[in-house]
């Protein structure tokens, strides 16, 4: 697992945020603006925590500003949120203390390199994660995805079409990867994933 890439292509995230510095801020801003308005924001976190027995070992890949970290921790699970953002950690860290948060590109995602040696019960990557990611490195981070799972753990990856990344391709490059695809929705919520939906939810284990 120590083997890394030697300076992957830059995330589309990260190219936003050297043309756009406030963009993180406006990104941040926006998640408390829909939590004052009362909206749902943990609908992927109850799906996850339905997935796992107590007190999982949780990560939390792209975890931005910490909501799905944030919660799972006070759920009583062990999470780790991972983000290249280091503005997103930095407001993780103060508005959902506890996890542990790193700054990290999942690209090279080497977590026993940091100290985290147990394997995860579960990883979740969420808020279209896989569509901010530069093309060269999506069948990479699938993999390191599944380099970190313990014995029995799931990866859950959900994002949205129309972002440059055709679902077909995605679940190709995950079998690749070392992943079976377990079960496929259209939402956080278990709604079954039909052909054309515009949304996937993709639960996998390890081949």
């Amino acid at each position: 697992m120590s083997e890394q890439l030697q300076a992957p292509e830059p995330s589309k995230w990260i190219r936003i945020i050297e043309a756009d510095p406030d963009h993180t801020q406006r990104y941040i801003n926006r998640f408390k603006v829909m939590a004052a308005q009362g909206q749902d924001l943990h609908g992927e976190a109850r799906m996850i925590d339905a997935m796992v027995g107590r007190g999982a070992h949780i990560l939390d890949a792209g975890c931005g500003p910490g909501r799905l970290t944030g919660y799972l921790h006070k759920l009583g699970h062990r999470v780790v949120g991972v983000d290249v953002d280091p503005g997103l950690i930095d407001a993780a860290e103060a508005d959902h203390a506890g996890p542990t948060y790193l700054v990290g590109d999942l690209a090279v995602l080497d977590l026993p390199s940091r100290g985290i040696t147990e394997g995860f019960d579960a990883i979740v990557c969420a808020g279209n994660v896989m569509g901010f990611l530069a093309e060269s490195t999506r069948a990479e981070v699938l993999r390191r995805f599944a380099t970190h799972l313990a014995p029995g753990g799931r990866a859950v990856v959900g994002f949205g079409a129309g972002r440059g990344y055709d679902f077909s391709e995605f679940v190709q490059d995950a079998t690749f990867a070392g992943l079976t695809l377990d079960l496929a929705l259209s939402t956080w919520d278990l709604r079954p994933y039909r052909e054309g939906d515009n949304f996937l939810v993709a639960v996998f284990s390890l081949a």
